[in-house]
């Protein structure tokens, strides 16, 4: 007996310590979290060091479960973007419908075959592993950076098929238990379209409450917007079980699918609260049910375990996919690789540890194999996925190259002048723009050029995002330069984003540069506008300089910022062991950078005076473009 036995606080404290633990290592190791969850759980639980026990928790476990599986589907739903689902709907609709009797019934063949359960056991089990694990599935596809419609695919049914699992879950539970399954196969399957049609009609409802008291500045004070959001989250999970059982599932996951698509004035901060909530608590509940499945339980299935697992992978899951994608947009790699990419996560561990607790609540066997061996499904798929994926998406070409690409907003004399500059660098560069006359002169000047809102997802995605490294905003309009680097952060991972400002202090650019989010671009302020008459009239060169902090006046270099605008000059980019990067108010100058630097012809002497004395020279004869123009 551990000392530790009997205190329900210390197993529910350790849980959490251990799971976050577990999730750190992961992530410093790149591996699935899940794996270090499972190892964590087995080895603080009774077969281990004995330290979590969760019967301890006594009948407030299913509680917690419940809770914690709501603000998981939850944030899930927060975000689905609907207008990625559009592109690929046939597909998605297929999988979370066909693709789910299919696996049922898959699973449902496999368990009877290996390891002999009668029809109704097998059948529950099938629909305990319809289930695919958002949880793991989504930090998988960012960690591969797959091509957009395969992430999208994943990621969405991943997302959708947990509600509509744990209620085939339920019902195939409620005809096991009713002991006459074949008079009420009809009654509980209505039963099931109800709780889908309560929760679809209760989640959109309680999804446009929120997003509306979200966007009304004056309803809820600063500060309290994300603890509201938990609040409601939990009331609508409860809610809905009381008016119909096992209905909450689809109600918060349908609530957050419409608040992840209704813009927010705290949308951001929702997004990383409920982010960081959702790490927590699947790190808390693997560990506590990993702790209760006993070792011998897994083993007492055998190899015929391993049987049934490997049926589904090769098998059911590939056969399912295949069927499904019939006729879509994906080519066959993608579609292969989306039958081999299926991790069981959370929801299936947490219905399957209430499954086993219900049967054996009412003396029916049964329950102990079954959760031990949707445990085993979980522990081998994720692991298959973890390990696997990444190689076999570089071979089928599923997986985005590495991020390499700059994308420029604004076609103007700098935006152009720096495009140039980047191109002989040998730097991948796209550009949007909205005006005609801009793009034009982008395309003539061969480059890559994308026409439209540069705001909307559908123009960042022929842009091909999913490549960009740096987005740097150069138009006149501070407020959309801002929104442009904060979409492309949040929407496509782009990890650089620059912002040309004409004053420092003021506005969302201000807040971004002191979170961290975003830089000034070039050297400092500039006036865009400006530079773009000046590049209409041909005043503007482009000269190269080096860098030589031993003529640099004293208590003056690169990493000092210059106060306010100087209009005379605009560093525009800098080239650094044979790499070319885009100039940011933050560089710091090293001996030998050499920088493209635009002038300003009619003040060019003081320029180049004003540059000497940061520590910027002409090597040798002035080199420049379109001196002639």
């Amino acid at each position: 007996m551990s000392p530790l036995d009997g205190d329900p606080r210390l197993t529910f404290a350790l849980a959490l310590v251990a799971g976050m633990s577990a999730q750190a290592l992961a992530r410093h190791l790149r591996i699935p979290g899940i794996v270090f969850l499972l190892v964590a759980g087995v080895a603080l639980g009774p077969d281990g060091l004995a330290w979590i026990q969760p019967r301890q928790l006594g009948g407030g476990l299913p509680a917690i479960v419940d809770f914690a599986v709501a603000i998981i589907l939850f944030e899930g739903g927060l975000n689905l973007e609907i207008s990625r689902l559009r592109r690929e709907g046939r597909a998605i609709r297929r999988l979370v419908t066909l693709g789910a009797l299919l696996t049922l019934l898959g699973g449902a063949a496999a368990a009877h075959v290996w390891l002999g359960w009668n029809p109704m056991q097998s059948l529950l089990f099938g629909a305990l592993v319809v289930v695919t694990g958002p949880t793991v599935v989504g930090p998988l596809v960012s960690e591969l950076r797959l091509k957009p419609r395969v992430a999208t695919v994943l990621e969405a049914e991943g997302v959708l098929i947990d509600p509509i699992g744990a209620i085939l879950a339920v019902v195939m539970l409620r005809i096991v238990l009713s002991g006459d399954p074949g008079s009420l196969v009809l009654a509980h399957g209505g039963a099931g379209l109800a709780r889908l049609a309560a929760g679809m009609v209760l989640g959109i409802v309680a999804g446009f409450a929120l997003a509306w008291m979200l966007r009304m500045s004056r309803l809820l004070p600063e500060g309290l917007e994300n603890v509201t959001v938990l609040s409601v989250v939990l009331l609508l999970y409860a809610g809905s079980e009381a008016l119909l059982s096992h209905s909450g599932v689809l109600a918060v996951t349908v609530a957050g699918i419409v608040v992840g698509n209704v813009r927010t004035r705290v949308e951001r901060d929702l997004r990383e609260f409920k982010d960081q909530l959702t790490v927590m608590l699947i790190g808390l509940l693997f560990v506590i049910l990993a702790a209760d499945v006993r070792f011998e339980q897994v083993a007492a299935l055998g190899w015929a375990g391993f049987g049934v697992v490997g049926t589904l992978v090769l098998v059911v899951r590939p056969l399912s996919v295949w069927l499904c994608t019939f006729g879509s947009d994906l080519d066959w790699r993608e579609r292969l690789f989306v039958g081999w990419v299926a991790p069981r996560g959370i929801v299936a561990a947490a219905i399957a540890s209430l499954v086993a607790v219900e049967l054996g609540a009412v003396g029916l066997s049964g329950g102990v194999g079954l959760r031990a061996l949707v445990f085993l499904t979980i522990a081998v798929t994720v692991a298959l996925a973890g390990l696997s994926a990444g190689p076999i998406g570089s071979l089928l070409g599923v997986r985005l190259r590495e991020r390499d690409t700059v994308a420029i907003l604004g076609t103007g004399t700098l935006g152009l002048a720096l495009a140039e500059e980047l191109r002989r660098g040998g730097v991948p560069v796209v550009m949007l723009d909205s005006n005609p006359e801009g793009v034009r002169r982008a395309q003539e000047a061969g480059f890559t050029v994308v026409f439209g809102n540069a705001l909307n997802e559908s123009v960042m995605q022929r842009a091909r995002f999913g490549l960009v490294r740096t987005v740097v905003a150069l138009t006149a309009n501070r407020t959309l330069n801002g929104v442009f680097v904060e979409r492309a952060r949040s929407r496509f991972g782009v990890p650089n984003g620059l912002v040309a400002v004409t004053e420092l202090g003021i506005g969302i650019v201000s807040e971004q540069i002191d979170r961290g989010d975003a830089k000034v671009v070039f050297d400092g302020p500039h006036d865009i506008e400006r530079w773009d008459v000046r590049g209409r009239r041909g005043d503007v060169e482009i000269a190269r300089f080096a860098y030589s902090p031993a003529e640099t006046a004293e208590g003056e270099n690169e990493t000092t910022p210059q106060p306010g605008l100087d209009e005379r000059y605009v560093i525009l980019s800098v080239e650094r062991d044979d790499r070319t990067f885009v100039m940011d108010r933050q560089w710091k100058a090293e001996p030998g950078d050499r920088a493209a630097i635009a002038l300003h012809r009619p003040e060019r002497e003081e320029a180049i005076r004003a540059l000497a004395e940061r520590g910027w020279h002409l090597p040798g004869d002035v080199e420049r473009e379109g001196s002639d123009a």
